[in-house]
């Protein structure tokens, strides 16, 4: 056993939360209360059970020691006791752990739906291509959790896949499950356009940003230059003759998004106002976490996206994410989305013990 126990007063604070909080629903509060009641509620349940098993772990553990303690005890239920204690002592340890982990820092934007941007960086088409892949991979792997993927921009490459594409990704814990892979991704494999059959290396890129709601970023209109204009390019091939792109920068920050993906003119503002307010949020948060972290890198990284994160070698079947040095032979099931969990598990294990390693761990 390694002795560590989350603290007993921090337990029986969010026991008493939470018995609270069932106390005010038997009240019959109004429907606003009602509602944030039940969310936080909700939210609480899982630790409140898990706490509970752990103390009765706990419990069952000290009553087990007291019968080997007690002189009194007969030998058969000291024995009985000493065959208990051992798995006992497990459990609690367990239990231990789980509860150490629902207790470390939540990411306040886990829950939410997320802003995918994918773009081509060196290799030419080949990147373009690979970019294709990337969005292929996460739009199947979205598919696989129930999430929807509506695209906001797109800049087609010449030969296929994508110079630039950004999409919303809706569902629940989208950004919990996706944020990791924010960095750079590389590709070796050969183009179908290499005759000599030389392996090439290309590279894109890749930023996952949190959604914004109204509440999470203070947007003044005063701020904004609003310019519509006609849809062009391979994305606008489709679209009605009138000018219903737009192009919104944020003066103060020089943040510039552009929506072409509808024909309605409102509904590419309303996108484009999301992914503004998504850039803006995600700038901030970046700000606090440097702050955060300045005097420690993280494990998995520290979110630059210039950072090369994943290698994807297709001759060798193989996937490396160099954050943590785990490799899977099984590039194609990453690929189809149906093995990106065994990254995206293993990136957050390696996150939850950096956190439980570090001093304001529970």
């Amino acid at each position: 056993m390694n002795g560590f126990r989350p603290p007993e007063d921090r337990l029986d604070a969010i026991l008493a939360r939470h018995a609270q909080l069932n106390a005010t629903l038997a009240e019959g509060p109004d429907g606003a209360t009602f509602a944030r009641v039940s969310r936080e509620l909700a939210a609480l349940e899982p630790v409140a059970a898990a706490i509970a098993a752990y103390q009765g772990a706990r419990d069952n553990l000290a009553d087990l020691q007291a019968v080997l303690d007690d002189p009194a005890s007969d030998a058969d239920l000291k024995a009985l006791a000493q065959d208990e204690i051992a798995g006992a002592e497990d459990a609690l340890e367990r239990l231990s752990h789980e509860v150490r982990l629902m207790l470390l820092p939540r990411d306040e934007a886990d829950e939410k739906s997320a802003i995918l941007e994918i773009r081509a960086g060196t290799g030419g088409d080949e990147a373009s291509l690979f970019a294709g892949d990337l969005f292929g991979m996460y739009s199947r792997y979205a598919a696989l959790k129930g999430w929807t993927v509506e695209p906001l921009s797109v800049s087609e490459g010449v030969v296929g896949g994508y110079k630039e594409i950004i999409a919303e990704v809706r569902g629940a814990s989208v950004f919990a499950r996706l944020k990791f892979e924010s960095g750079v991704h590389r590709v070796q494999r050969v183009p179908a356009t290499e005759s000599s059959g030389r392996i090439h290396t290309s590279a894109a890129t890749v930023a996952v940003l949190p959604e914004a709601e109204d509440v999470d970023v203070d947007i003044d209109e005063s701020d904004l230059r609003i310019e519509t204009m006609r849809a062009g390019g391979a994305g606008g091939q489709h679209v009605n003759k009138t000018e219903s792109a737009i192009r919104i920068t944020h003066v103060p920050t020089g943040t510039v998004v552009h929506v072409q993906e509808e024909r309605s003119q409102h509904r590419n503002r309303a996108k484009a106002m999301s992914l503004l307010r998504a850039r803006l949020h995600d700038a901030e948060r970046g700000r606090k976490d440097a702050e955060r972290a300045a005097d420690r890198r993280s494990q998995v990284g520290s979110g630059d996206r210039s950072e090369r994160i994943r290698t994807y070698n297709f001759p060798q079947g193989r996937v490396t994410d160099h954050r943590i040095g785990l490799t899977l032979y099984k590039l194609d099931e990453v690929i189809a989305g149906a093995a990106l969990d065994e990254l995206v598990d293993a990136l957050t294990a390696a996150r939850q013990a950096e956190l439980l390693a570090s001093d304001d761990a529970p």
